[in-house]
């Protein structure tokens, strides 16, 4: 199945996204976290083009999208959110289902808590929100939030290539760890060691906090339209918790639970899995 690499000019930025199969079929819209880029979605998009429409795009400061300096642009999980939502409306997406993973969930999830009469599905793979799904990972990144002084060495540290790689590695079995390229960590530090962007990242660190505010709203959002749920999540992410992904039945109960023996990037060790868990809900959810 062919994959495009494409740019489109939104809000005066360069946003860069993937895009491969039949866009008359229906659309999935594929949005990746920290500190990786639609790279994560190198072998899913494939995998489920035969069927569905799919577009990732990299976020604004991620990948190959424009990197404009922080004082040149808000970084926003709100200035983020709008973006995606032009881009959609340019590429002329009406309807669509959503894949959030991390950073992808709180923009995801506002476009889709904001516009329910657009979103046919929705397939969480560590996109939290529940602050049950929050881990002793984060306290050091929330107290930044109130003090961004104080604890900017230390959350500067997220951003090193050792960091890096432990969000690959942590969690995965040991007999799966053979499955994860190290291109994978590689690329993402690469794209974080350009001049400026760990200033992005730490805008982004900084506003997390807001995304938060935005939970009641998500949840009201599932419990009133009850969009159907595909949650696939690595039972051992350190980063957003198994609890997390089980908070999801609390406000929907007909949600599809799958907890993998994986990390945070459950793709890179049960891409097969994932594609295939997708490919059944979507068939059942869309038809």
């Amino acid at each position: 199945m062919t994959v495009t690499h494409n740019t489109l000019e939104i809000q005066g930025q360069q946003i860069f996204y993937r895009e491969a199969g039949d866009p008359s079929k229906p659309t999935l819209v594929l949005l990746h976290g920290f500190p990786t880029s639609s790279a994560m979605f190198r072998n899913l998009i494939p995998a489920l083009a035969g069927d569905y429409h799919v577009i990732a795009p990299d976020h604004l400061g991620f990948g190959q999208s424009a990197m404009p300096p922080v004082t040149g642009f808000d970084y926003s999980f709100e200035s983020l959110t709008a973006l995606t939502l032009e881009l959609l409306d340019t590429l002329g997406v009406g309807r669509f289902a959503l894949y959030i993973q991390d950073y992808g969930a709180p923009i995801g999830l506002r476009i889709a808590s904001r516009n329910p009469e657009r979103i046919t599905a929705i397939i969480t793979q560590s996109g939290n929100a529940y602050l049950e799904g929050f881990t002793p990972f984060w306290e050091v990144l929330f107290a930044h939030a109130t003090d961004r002084v104080t604890h900017e060495p230390a959350v500067r540290k997220l951003l090193e290539a050792d960091a890096t790689r432990w969000q690959y590695t942590h969690g995965v079995p040991a007999d799966r760890l053979g499955l994860i390229s190290p291109d994978t960590w590689t690329l993402d530090q690469a794209y974080l060691d350009r001049p400026g962007n760990k200033e992005i990242q730490l805008q982004l660190f900084y506003d997390y906090r807001n995304n938060l505010d935005g939970y009641p709203a998500f949840q009201e959002y599932f419990r009133t339209h009850r969009p159907p749920v595909l949650i696939a999540w690595g039972s051992n992410d350190e980063i957003f918790a198994a609890a997390g992904a089980k908070a999801f039945l609390r406000d929907l109960p007909e949600a599809e639970l799958h907890l993998l023996d994986a990390g945070h990037f459950a793709l890179e060790t049960h891409g097969e899995e994932i594609a295939g868990l997708i490919r059944d809900f979507l068939a059942r959810t869309l038809n």
